[in-house]
């Protein structure tokens, strides 16, 4: 990690990430190693007793042997804006922990804050849930679900390929280095994607797995869109092609609240 930022380990995340990125994509390799068994066994099992237990599990003894590391694909590090209420801009709608963007973590939001924020979030949006519940009109009846113009599938693996699909190009597309090249092929992927799962879903019955999947393309082509919309790299989001942080611009000028 001397290399590239002179905090070492210590770096921010980003950083970090990017390092191990850079050696296994430049070496061809598997992994890189974390070291830690030149301390004494002791300390190692009183700081890290839950990570020598896991590791143990897989054969590896932290305190004998290094553990091998890659960057781990992260959940959502803020996205739709809230107030202090964690309310957003629709009505009666709440976003609280890693998918909220509340303020109260900038671009690199630090190990575990989330979980903070969704203790602190979650007590103020039942404050206004309480305080609004009894003015808020109870919806009208559904009518029951017609699938009478649909059959059940007999292409399930559809929807499996699919989700690989959208697994891998996102991590190789839009994954901790990004590109404009790499966000408009992510993009066109997508496209197709969109375009099967609408005809999927008009054709067959709709389940879980699919309606997973038609989820999960939405929140990507969001991902993909608010990143074409950043000229700069900001925390997480690194681009070869915008290397240098703006100042001029807010860091959530692009946050996209469907």
């Amino acid at each position: 990690m001397q290399a590239f930022d002179p905090r070492a380990q210590l770096a921010p995340r980003d950083i970090v990430a990017r390092a191990i990125d850079h050696e296994i994509k430049k070496r061809g390799i598997d992994c890189v190693y974390l070291d830690i068994s030149h301390k004494p066994e002791a300390f190692i099992l009183e700081h890290f007793p839950t990570i020598h237990r896991k590791c143990l599990k897989f054969g590896i003894d932290i305190t004998k042997q290094p553990i091998p590391v890659v960057p781990s694909a992260h959940y959502t590090c803020g996205g739709v804006l809230t107030d202090s209420y964690a309310r957003t801009d629709i009505a009666n709608l709440y976003a609280i922990g890693e998918v909220a963007s509340t303020g109260l973590h900038g671009a690199n939001r630090m190990a575990s804050n989330s979980l903070l924020e969704c203790l602190v979030f979650a007590e103020r949006a039942s404050i206004d849930i309480l305080q609004k519940i009894k003015m808020i009109a109870m919806p009208t009846s559904v009518p029951e679900w017609d699938d009478s113009q649909v059959s059940d599938s007999d292409e399930e693996v559809v929807v499996s390929h699919n989700w690989d699909e959208l697994r891998h190009f996102m991590w190789d597309y839009v994954g901790i280095v990004r590109t404009d090249k790499r966000l408009h092929r992510a993009m066109s992927r997508v496209a197709l994607l969109k375009s099967e799962i609408t005809e999927y879903y008009s054709n067959f019955r709709v389940t879980s797995d699919l309606l997973e999947l038609r989820n999960l393309v939405i929140v990507a082509e969001l991902i993909i869109r608010c990143a074409q919309q950043r000229k700069e790299s900001r925390g997480l989001h690194y681009t070869l092609d915008y290397p240098e942080t703006d100042s001029s611009t807010s860091p959530q000028n692009t946050i996209l609240v469907p």
